[in-house]
């Protein structure tokens, strides 16, 4: 069972690092200090043949390159479980969790094997780092998170990160890499993320059938009319372009700019050259609390919302009050994370709520001063104060 959320994912205290001039174009990427970097199965490895010796070394190359030029490199890596399938004599990626784990026991000290080998010959240390969602959900496996991987580049060394696939339930899993990198972009104050996989960037249809390149993305209304796929050609990976366009928008929405392209183009996206799709930022960076509830709660129920409410929360960022409840759904205690939709059922925000499932319908479309007089003072108050609301 999950823990509660008033004990975990409160905000956490790090030191402050010298703020740079702001840039909205790509050319950021030439002189990023700090680089979150992830690169997916499908660009390292195949099921046939498990972990790509040119592959790797290729893509090392071009971060080692960077690293000795003196910026800081995260590496967010998949492949562990697609490096473990040759070895173990799988001939696919296994559904079931327990070949999953098994497979990525085996395949992550190949790869980080691999990785050592290959960042050796540049003069580089490298590290590994298996996180799972429960380290970014709880206050002080957060700050232990920062801090080591705080340190780790301060003292040069190159951070492999991966999902700890080994021992993550279905329940504490990030459910694929891309979204991992956005997290760890947003924990160690990075300056932009690349997403790198076997597709070179977003296109409004295939490029099989005549796409287009999508250059720049500066919010939703870039993507609207876009066909994006979800599946990798390799098949050995659980993302695809859908969760790369996600976790661009995490990293973009929280401050960070990000690039999707291929890994081929490594080198060219980390010169700023014109490659790939850049997402611009567009919403300011969250404490980690908020960025917690946004994308890692374990939603515990859903409350609906009238117009007038929906308006106040999503458009006006006020407090959620009981007179624009309509109803409610779910199981919670006070301090729970629930989700707030409006009245066709589209999820507009999440917050942490004050009552707890039972107390909550006898207190729909009433004022807080009648609460106050039918039922006490302690019920003269926000179900969801704005600082506990994030808008989705």
């Amino acid at each position: 069972m999950a823990e509660r959320v008033k004990n975990t994912g409160g905000s956490v205290k790090t030191p402050a690092r010298a703020k740079r001039p702001v840039r909205a174009d790509r050319s950021l990427l030439r002189t990023a200090k700090r680089l979150v970097v992830k690169v997916g199965s499908s660009s390292l490895t195949s099921v046939a043949g498990g972990i790509s010796e040119e592959a790797l070394l290729s893509l090392v190359d071009v971060l080692a390159e960077r690293r000795n030029a003196g910026s800081e490199i995260i590496l967010v890596s998949s492949g562990a479980i697609a490096a473990g399938l040759a070895p173990l004599g799988l001939g696919r990626r296994p559904r079931d969790l327990a070949t999953q784990q098994a497979a990525a026991s085996v395949g992550q000290g190949l790869l980080v094997a691999r990785y050592t080998q290959a960042f050796g010959a540049h003069g580089i240390t490298v590290s590994q780092v298996l996180l799972t969602a429960e380290d970014l959900m709880r206050r002080q496996h957060y700050a232990n998170a920062y801090r080591a991987l705080n340190r780790l580049l301060h003292l040069g060394v190159v951070p492999v990160v991966n999902e700890n696939d080994t021992v993550a339930t279905h329940e504490i899993r990030f459910g694929d890499n891309d979204r991992l990198a956005a997290l760890v972009a947003h924990l160690v104050k990075a300056d932009a993320m690349v997403l790198l996989s076997d597709v070179d960037a977003i296109y409004d249809r295939p490029p099989q059938a005549g796409g287009t390149r999508i250059p720049l993305v500066t919010g939703p209304h870039d993507l609207a009319d876009a066909n994006i796929g979800s599946a990798g050609k390799a098949g050995v990976g659980t993302g695809g372009m859908v969760t790369k366009v996600e976790a661009a928008n995490i990293a973009a929405n929280s401050g960070i700019p990000a690039l999707v392209t291929s890994t081929a183009n490594a080198a060219a996206a980390l010169a700023g050259e014109d490659v790939g799709t850049w997402f611009s930022v567009n919403g300011s960076r969250r404490t980690p609390r908020l960025l917690w509830l946004a994308h890692l709660a374990s939603i515990q129920g859903r409350l609906t919302l009238d117009d007038g409410a929906v308006q106040a929360v999503r458009d006006r960022h006020r407090s959620l009050l009981p007179a624009g409840i309509t109803s409610v759904k779910g199981d919670f205690e006070p301090g729970d994370p629930v989700e707030l939709a409006d009245a066709q059922g589209q999820v507009v925000a999440r917050g942490l709520v004050n009552f707890s499932s039972y107390e909550l319908p006898r207190m729909l479309g009433r004022s807080t001063r009648e609460l106050a007089s039918s039922l006490g003072r302690q019920y003269e108050r926000e179900v969801i104060h704005v600082d506990d609301l994030v808008v989705l």
